[in-house]
């Protein structure tokens, strides 16, 4: 079992950064594939970014290059740095954890994070 918990949401202006965590409980997170996913009211599970257990980063199309996705092993913890926010951006964030690299698909991740959300004020 992997467990995943998220952090570093809140509320921020226009044009501001966050950066987010996702702790997992276990190294075991190591040999899986890390993705965020956001969902906004009354809107689909969205794909944001994703990193393979070697390092290798995958962007969603709608972030437009302004997050940037990382992840430490040795703190079996990954990150998502959300910059030039706008207020499309405002979800609930969350942190997942699968074996196909780079996946846009939530069906192929095995571990969710209860999520952490961010709000973007205009």
């Amino acid at each position: 079992q992997v467990q995943l918990v998220e952090s570093g949401g809140g509320l921020v202006q226009t044009g501001n950064s966050l950066r987010l965590s996702c702790a997992a409980s276990a190294r075991t997170f190591s040999s899986y594939a890390g993705g965020w996913f956001r969902q906004a009211p009354g809107k689909e599970r969205e794909f944001v970014a994703a990193i393979s257990w070697n390092g290798h980063t995958y962007y969603g199309e709608s972030v437009e290059g302004r997050f940037t996705i990382s992840r430490d092993t040795v703190k079996s913890t990954v990150y998502l740095q959300l910059n030039n926010l706008k207020p499309e951006d405002t979800a609930d964030y969350v942190c997942a954890a699968g074996v196909v690299a780079g996946s846009a698909d939530p069906h192929e991740y095995t571990y969710w994070g209860q999520g952490t959300r961010v709000t973007v004020s205009s």
